[in-house]
């Protein structure tokens, strides 16, 4: 099985199968995520810009036109899944985000999970023009299509997928109206990784959501909740929801979201269920599960296993149980319009969540994992930016505890590296990008195994 590697801490909670330990391997999310920092928290005089010295500027490259592409608005990205004042310049990978139920299928071949390979993805730039490492591969696969992000709050929900490999910024955009298929990647996606999603309240699309955002508010990095899910080489899919730790480490928990997820399993057979988030019933931080536990931040997850052949859906729903279709005309399955500017993100946004007054609540009806499953686990990477430790790993019972680093050759190791001619995009379909770093959230993704 593929291993994958992801800093991060997880200090709060130990996965183990039949007993067996599992070794921890630092990566360098840390270090994407400082110089992915570092350019949205430092400010020049005027003096220092007259005095700066002239420096060439290198030749850059546009996002390609191709209609499974969207293009990420900013400033000098071009499109590409990037910080908006990052240009995609000669000597760099440039990310790319795909439609909406599509994965990234191009990136530097042999990389793996360790900083700064986990940064190169998407196509190189080569004195003004675009290469791809992987000249058969389109630039974007459909997923394995196991997971839809269905919408019954009557307002449109934005679903905010992280950039990775690269910088691991949530700027990869998918508006629900009603449902929605999310990009979950199969077990032949770079260095065996999942998708990993910032989910918003109803009311915010992503135009508004899909960003850094601020701590005043309940959006972006601040979003209550979080997501992920992969699908492993046996055909099992694991889906996670989950409390995000940084909206409870803020002074936004001391509020209720008035939103909350569930996983539902339509054609049945699901192992997990029930898992929800309801802050209505279960409080802040709470949830209802019967293999529910805590992970980085104390924030409390629940994971379900979906069996091969079958599907899941992460239901958004309206706490005080009102339904209705969301306002919106747009396609689900379409990215958000772009507007033609994108202005650095400020402490002065005007979008409003209505949240209510609650105290903090623990999980329901919470029970260990029977030391008797058979199932394999995986311990997904959702990110988070507190402490620098941890892992994401697929193992099972049969696995070593001494994990050995992944690397990555995609689909094959390409022949040859295929220039393309650079070309403006006209797709106006994404969200607007800015502000500084994902920090994410560390949890893990675990389906029916031992975990204490």
């Amino acid at each position: 099985m593929r291993l994958s590697v992801l800093q991060a801490a997880i200090a709060s909670a130990s996965v183990l199968l039949s007993a067996q330990p599992v070794s921890a391997k630092q990566h360098g999310h840390r270090h994407a995520h400082d110089e992915y920092a570092k350019r949205h928290t430092h400010g020049h005089q005027a003096g220092e810009v007259l005095s700066a010295p002239k420096v060439a500027r290198k030749a850059t490259c546009s996002l390609p036109d191709d209609p499974d592409l969207v293009h990420v608005p900013g400033a000098e990205n071009n499109g590409f899944a990037m910080s908006p004042d990052e240009p995609c310049e000669d000597g760099k990978w440039c990310p790319i985000a795909c439609k909406s139920g599509k994965v990234m299928a191009q990136w530097k071949p042999n990389t793996g999970y360790t900083y700064p390979e986990s940064m190169y993805g998407g196509l190189y730039c080569n004195g003004g023009k675009l290469e791809k490492p992987f000249s058969k591969s389109p630039y974007c696969v459909d997923g394995t299509g196991t997971i839809k992000a269905v919408n019954k709050a009557g307002k449109i929900v934005s679903f905010c997928q992280t950039v990775l490999p690269g910088n691991e910024a949530m700027i990869i955009p998918t508006d629900v109206t009603d449902t929605a298929t999310l990009a979950v990647p199969g077990p032949d996606y770079w260095a065996g990784t999942a998708a990993h999603y910032y989910i918003n309240a109803p009311g915010v699309p992503a135009s508004k959501g899909c960003v850094w955002g601020t701590i005043t508010e309940p959006i972006g990095n601040w979003s209550p909740y979080v997501a992920g899910a992969n699908t492993v080489a046996n055909g099992q899919t694991y889906v996670k929801i989950a409390w995000n730790p940084e909206f409870l480490a803020a002074p936004l928990a001391k509020t209720l979201p008035s939103f909350g997820l569930k996983i539902e399993c339509p054609d049945g057979g699901c192992n997990g269920l029930p898992c929800s988030i309801d802050p209505s019933k279960d409080g802040v931080n709470g949830l209802s599960s019967s293999v529910g536990t805590k992970g980085v931040g104390d924030a409390n997850f629940c994971v379900v296993t979906v069996p091969k052949g079958k599907t899941a859906n992460i239901v958004v729903f309206n706490t005080d149980g009102s339904e209705g279709p969301a306002t919106s005309a747009k396609p689900s399955s379409q990215p958000p319009p772009t507007t033609s500017t994108v202005a650095k993100p400020t402490s002065t946004s005007t979008t409003s969540v209505a949240l209510t007054s609650s105290s903090s609540a623990g999980v329901s009806s919470t029970t260990p994992f029977s030391s008797s499953t058979t199932s394999d686990v995986f311990v997904g990477g959702l990110f988070q930016e507190d402490a620098a430790e941890g892992e994401t790993r697929y193992y099972n019972s049969t696995v070593s505890s001494t994990a050995a680093a992944v690397s990555t050759t995609g689909n094959n190791a390409p022949a040859a590296i295929t220039s393309i001619a650079p070309s403006p995009s006209n797709n106006d379909a994404a969200a607007d990008q800015g502000g500084s770093a994902i920090a994410g959230l560390v949890v893990a993704l675990v389906a029916a195994a031992a975990l204490i």
